[in-house]
């Protein structure tokens, strides 16, 4: 009886989340009137109070974000694009491919996809509608390449997974980057290709459309954005024993590398990177929480233990779940996190009981969830670079479609062999 209740529950907080529902709201009290069903309704409450202070993701989200504000504030993320753009203009045969790995190494620096599709979309949709390319296409482009985020350090996912698994950041990154770069090779070949199949990649001319050129890139500035990625990268391979810290440590000191760069107002600076850590414990971490009291709600209505139980019954189903699952509800939802975090905190840490590693599964429900929003015609990304190319978001899935179905195929296959 209670597993039927529960069931009929989730399919109600489905049904919330993709008529576009605040995610935070609806998993809160879906989940706390599970717990209440269940006859339990501390257990929701006090998932909710153990994840307001889960601290190695607390550090590193809040201090990636609060980084990223201070790259909008000192426009060092507005030099990195130009400088991308400005190397894009001179090889206009590898525009649309070019385009996607800017996107996705912007992105990497920058880890959120809405802010990267804003940024990034207002220098490369109109330098490739210049070029002739076609609007959608143009604008696909921009947005097949807004998952980059998932090699940073700070996306929230990633300390999630390291979290579950008892590992460092930097270790979950080194699982999966390969089949990360993988999938973005398969999607940056196949839109390529779509866009030469549709004779979209020349030909169309736009009136009155004018690319910023007068824009005087400073390198230093353009190199802020990816310094503190750097000090990680060096620190964590070793190839720079010194710069082995943490992500706030590192982020902090990218920081101040901008502000005496840039030599902005330091207090003006200083908000910034404060402000953008309140927005990431409001936006990102209150998904985890929420996230946190859904499952919680699942557990105590044993819905949990009966998927559990189910997937122990019929493990060739598992990794399928893993990748398509996320997949699926970031593509319907818009939004990855949801479902990401749901399944992370529900089924990974069960992941050695199907023959695969916290780590493996973790990265595979990751990225299912990111590739899904990645493709999704609701998502915010895809609605901001529709906008700036004047188009309909569905014209824009549309192209990304199978872009992002063979992302995930090559990426899910990299991870699992």
């Amino acid at each position: 009886m209670m597993l039927a209740i529960g069931t009929i529950m989730v399919l109600i907080t489905i049904y919330f989340l993709l008529k576009r529902y605040d995610a935070r709201l609806v998993l809160l009290a879906s989940g706390l009137s599970m717990a209440c069903v269940a006859g339990t309704p501390m257990a929701a409450l006090n998932a909710f109070a153990k994840d307001m202070t889960n601290g190695g993701l607390i550090q590193a989200v809040c201090s990636v974000m609060g980084f990223a504000m201070v790259m909008k504030y000192t426009e060092c993320d507005k030099h990195l694009i130009n400088l991308m753009a400005n190397g894009l203009s001179q090889v206009r045969p590898f525009l649309i491919p070019g385009v996607v790995f800017a996107t996705y190494a912007i992105n990497v620096a920058l880890p959120s996809a809405a802010g990267t599709a804003a940024a990034a979309g207002a220098i490369f949709v109109p330098l490739m509608m210049s070029a002739g390319v076609h609007p959608a296409m143009a604008a696909a482009a921009v947005k097949c390449g807004t998952y980059g985020s998932m090699l940073n350090p700070g996306l929230a996912h990633n300390p999630f997974v390291a979290k579950i698994a008892g590992v460092g950041v930097m270790d979950v990154i080194g699982f999966h980057y390969k089949a990360n770069i993988a999938s973005l090779i398969a999607a940056t070949l196949l839109i390529t290709l779509i866009a030469y199949y549709k004779k979209e990649h020349k030909g169309y001319e736009i009136e009155g459309l004018k690319v910023e050129e007068a824009f005087k890139v400073n390198f230093l500035y353009a190199l802020m954005p990816v310094f503190p990625i750097v000090i990680l990268i060096l620190g964590a391979t070793k190839v720079v024993p010194a710069f082995k810290m943490d992500v706030p440590q590192a982020m902090v000191i990218g920081a101040i590398a901008a502000l005496l760069v840039t030599r902005k107002n330091p207090a003006t600076l200083s908000n910034a990177f404060f402000d953008g850590m309140g927005k990431a414990y409001g936006e990102i971490l209150g998904i985890i929480i929420a996230a946190g009291v859904f499952v919680s709600g699942m557990t105590a209505l044993g819905l949990v233990k009966a998927f559990t139980t189910a997937m122990l019954s019929n493990p060739s189903i598992v990794k399928l779940c893993a990748a398509v699952g996320p997949f699926v509800l970031g593509l319907v939802v818009g939004s990855g996190d949801a479902a990401t975090f749901a399944f992370n905190q529900a089924i990974t840490p069960h992941a050695e009981e199907f023959g695969l590693s916290a780590v493996q599964m973790g990265s595979m429900a990751t990225l299912g969830g990111t590739l899904g929003r990645t493709m999704s015609p609701i998502a915010g990304a895809t609605i901001i670079v529709a906008g700036i190319a004047g188009v309909n978001p569905m014209e824009i899935a549309r192209r990304n479609c199978l872009p992002m179905v063979g992302a995930m195929i090559v990426g899910m296959a990299w991870l699992l062999f």
